[in-house]
């Protein structure tokens, strides 16, 4: 077993050197088992060449047996004569202060030293069998412990923990089975739309051929996704598209600090490279630029297919009047039985609160139709039926007598027509493309088409045959609600007239039978006709669908998957942010209050710059992080405590997706009881980006940086609406408290002047928004583009101000202690990372990630040698700490 220095001290003739040592589990160690320590001087770090300086051997029940557990060894010589130096061994209890004399540690504030105590995966196993709250989602930690002094020359312990998120693949797998299943039900949707007119139904047959190839595609993924053994996408892998919808380098920091006169805290940051199409690629923009794009042609994509135009709004309406067709309309049904079950029952208690239940749900099926795109949009499908057509040409042609053949065809829909615009007459839609293609030479004309008798006027057929349907609704309802009244009063009467001897002979001799019979008739009448309108409104809004599939043939299809990806990065991070302050926080009654009234801001902070291909990664990542609105949190109990039954689960469609996760049985009942009934939690996200790299440099000398400012100050006043929304609902004193007193009223101001003010990168924004959010109880995310170097950078200077700001690190300990934060070994034969990028994407793991936690030794090193420096190399098997450099507001590398 190999000890490797870990700190140097420049100018100091007697150096301390620190390391873990830790035993393998293949390898178990017992009070027998003999300790061997090897001691080396690294000459070339570059070469790793080293010179053997001494060893020395005890057992581990020396180790055990001895004073405070503590060792005192002399390193000798391979003749076994010299003597190199002192080595101090002792037993680290992880989780506790050590006790130590560290006089000799400090002796003038110019060779301070920032030991680090341990480094191994063996501190998170210790953790989770005292604390099972620690998450069933993570896997693979790795963690350090440092010891700092404070301002008052205390000491305390700083452990950082690394650890990947299973979510990575399983969130993504999930999302891309719920894209194909709702694909296939639009297709099957497009099928039950009816018999079409030659034009609508070779539109129809292009868009069901468009679904099936992304079904396809989507499908082919899923199935290389399940070759994957590892847990997280390394930045080697980014733009390799069997890997597109899972997130780069999510991984998850964790820094808790011991102090002797102040409670543990514990301070969470997400880190992950930003959500971005990177198999895509940017030479055109990102989403939000395409999008953009995409909208403003889509008005003559319209006119070239002829269909009706539809906006965003339109187009979002319709799908959500899908989505809650297909909930409302089982819900009455199941209701409906609810209510025969309590008449059969005879339970007049069960009979009114079916009633009420079935009311609402039915009166929220109503008002959910009294909308004028299903108007329009039930026209609209009228008109491109057959029938509809041919009669339209056959006028047309009795009509015609004009010599002009160069106008367009009488058939064409007009493409201005907006949906939410009252029409006055049929629209006029080509039914036939073959013949209106073919018959340039005479047949076409312009004169406007004649309302035919078969053909309702608009307001005729809204009047007369879509609200006569929907309006059934209603008054079947009203006649079950007359009739459970009726049922009611003729029982209370019966029971007031009936002397009370004879009271429980009349109960028990009426049949129960009869309230169900009378009450039968009525509620399926209510069933088949609330079946009529879902079928009804299901065709219009599907048709609307249609058109504005066929209208954004082929663009509108590979934005959607653009966004798919993007929106699947996006949504694996949130989860694994949601997961670990849940298990963090789930027994601080503020956080649940806060939970249960208002929902949590996620804050992500971006470094990318606005310049190059960055900017098309940061416009996918402002419509990514947005979608994120779309999603709630439903918090339930967990069938067992297997790790199988507590990983999440996400269901719901491409406007809406409910994340449900599961709690062990004794957390769970803890909770509120709205949460424990399924009250759904909001999410909030907001994304404050600064780019700080020399490409930044660029984009602000010669460049343009009104993307980045624009994003800063949409998502200010969102996370402003959230505070004015929290503090309305929930107490301040239910927020987390910190040293610095600073106000979050105060805060917010100091942001509001930073997005607005004209400065080179301006950290300042994203000091004061991760300052907001912690105070907010919300979830920290940071990230660049490949969460390497830029992201470390970030988190290592953030854990230190944590220190300095709320722990009382020593000033003079500040640079040491980030520094020691950003520097690791890099001996080739240290657990031989070769590339933990390969070893990390195949489930090939370093070897320092399989250490058993039998025993945790700390080795001292006094030794009259030169010392050189190991800084750590970048590589992302150390998610949030890896890099050798400062986050400054001058330029950083180029990669992260």
């Amino acid at each position: 077993m190999d000890c490797f220095p870990l700190h140097k001290t420049r100018a100091n003739k007697d150096p301390l050197f620190l390391t873990g040592v830790t035993f393998p589990s293949e390898h178990p160690a017992n009070p027998e088992t003999l300790v061997k320590l090897t001691v080396y001087d690294a000459k070339d770090k570059s070469q790793e060449s080293n010179s053997f300086l001494g060893s020395a051997t005890f057992s581990i029940g020396d180790l055990l047996r001895a004073k405070d557990e503590r060792l005192t060894l002399s390193l000798r010589s391979s003749n076994g004569v010299c003597a190199a130096g002192t080595v101090v061994v002792s037993r680290l209890k992880m989780g506790e202060m050590e006790e130590v004399d560290v006089d000799h540690i400090t002796t003038d504030t110019s060779t301070q030293k920032c030991p680090l105590v341990c480094e191994s995966a063996s501190h998170v196993c210790l953790d989770r069998e005292t604390n099972p709250l620690s998450g069933p989602v993570f896997k693979n930690p790795v963690c350090k412990v440092y010891r700092f002094q404070t301002t008052d020359s205390k000491w305390m312990l700083v452990r950082e923990q690394m650890e990947e998120c299973t979510l990575s693949l399983s969130i993504p797998k999930q999302l891309i089975s719920l894209y194909i299943q709702e694909d296939m039900l639009r297709v099957q949707d497009l099928k039950e739309l009816g018999e079409l007119s030659p034009h609508w139904d070779n539109l129809r047959k292009e868009v069901m051929n468009r679904y099936g190839g992304i079904i396809s595609s989507y499908q082919e993924t899923l199935t290389e996704m399940d070759k994957i053994t590892g847990s997280f996408k390394p930045s080697c892998c980014k733009a390799q598209k069997s890997l597109e919808f899972i997130p780069i380098n999510l991984h998850t920091q964790r820094m808790r600090v011991t102090c002797p006169r102040k409670t543990d805290a514990i301070y969470d940051i997400i880190t992950v490279g930003a959500p971005a199409a990177h198999f895509q690629g940017f030479k055109c923009g990102g989403l939000q630029r395409l999008l953009s794009r995409y909208e403003a042609e889509k008005k003559s994509f319209s006119t070239a297919y002829q269909c009706i135009y539809y906006s965003p709004e339109h187009t979002a309406k319709a799908q959500e009047v899908l989505s809650s067709m297909s909930l409302l309309q089982p819900l009455i049904t199941g209701l409906c039985e609810q209510l025969l079950l309590a008449a059969q029952d005879h339970s007049s208690s069960g009979l009114r609160d079916a009633l009420k239940n079935l009311s609402d749900k039915t009166e929220q099926f109503v008002h959910t139709l009294k909308d004028e795109l299903v108007k329009s949009a039930l026209l609209a499908l009228h008109a491109a039926r057959p029938g509809f057509s041919s009669k339209n040409q056959k006028q047309s042609s009795q009509v015609h007598h004009g010599p002009d053949h160069n106008q367009s065809s009488p058939q064409t829909l007009p493409t201005g027509h907006s949906p939410a615009t009252p029409v006055t007459e049929s629209p006029k839609v080509c039914n036939n493309v073959e013949e209106s293609q073919t018959n340039t030479t005479g047949e076409a004309g312009t004169v406007p088409l004649k309302q035919q008798e078969s053909i309702p006027h608009h307001k005729e057929y809204d009047e007369e045959e879509w609200d006569r349907v929907w309006a059934s609704v209603a008054k079947c309802l009203n006649c079950v609600i007359a009739m459970v009244d009726k049922l009611q009063e003729e029982e209370k009467s019966k029971q007031e007239s009936t002397p009370d001897k004879h009271l429980a002979d009349v109960i028990t001799s009426h049949n129960p039978a009869d309230w169900r019979e009378q009450l039968s008739p009525l509620v399926s009448r209510l069933q088949e006709c609330v079946k009529e309108v879902a079928d009804k409104a299901k065709r219009a809004m599907t048709f609307v669908l249609l058109q504005e599939a066929a209208c954004s043939v082929p663009q509108g299809f590979l934005l959607q998957t653009r966004k798919d990806v993007v929106f699947s990065q996006a949504l694996a991070a949130l989860v694994c942010g949601f997961i670990m302050k849940l298990y963090a926080a789930v027994q601080d009654k503020g956080f649940l209050q806060q939970l249960q009234l208002v929902g949590l801001v996620a804050q992500f902070e971006s470094l990318l710059s606005t310049y190059s291909e960055e900017i098309g990664m940061l416009e996918d990542m402002e419509v990514g992080i947005s979608d994120l609105r779309k999603v709630v949190f439903r918090i339930t109990e967990a069938k067992s405590e297997e790790l199988s039954d507590l990983q999440p689960l996400v269901c719901g469609r491409r406007d809406h997706f409910t994340v449900e996760v599961p709690l062990p049985c004794q957390v769970f009942q803890t909770l509120p009881e709205e949460i424990r009934g399924g009250r759904p939690v909001q999410v909030y996200p907001v994304l404050f980006n600064v780019g700080i790299n020399e490409q930044q440099t660029i984009a602000e000398r010669f460049g343009d940086i009104s993307l980045q400012e624009r994003i800063n100050q949409t998502n200010f006043e969102i996370l402003e609406a959230y505070y004015k929304l929290l503090s309305d609902k929930v107490p301040l004193e239910c927020l987390p408290c910190f040293q610095t007193h600073s106000d979050i009223k105060e805060l917010l101001e100091t942001l509001g002047q930073n997005v607005v003010t004209k400065k080179r990168k301006n950290v300042e924004i994203l000091w004061v928004a991760g300052a907001i959010c912690r105070r907010l109880n919300g979830i920290r995310f940071t990230s660049c583009k490949s969460a390497k170097d830029r992201t470390s950078m970030s988190v290592t200077l953030e854990q230190c101000a944590l220190l300095r700001d709320e722990h009382q690190l020593s000033k003079d300990f500040f640079t040491p202690a980030l520094n020691c934060m950003r520097s690791r070994p890099t001996l080739g034969d240290i657990g031989q990372w070769e590339d933990p990028e390969a070893g990390s994407g195949t489930g090939h793991k370093p070897a320092s990630r399989h250490f058993y936690p039998i025993a945790l030794l700390l080795v001292s090193s006094h030794l009259l040698v030169p010392v050189q420096d190991f800084s750590r190399r970048t590589d992302e098997t150390w998610g949030g700490t890896l890099g050798s450099r400062e986050l400054r507001q001058s330029v950083l590398g180029q990669d992260g």
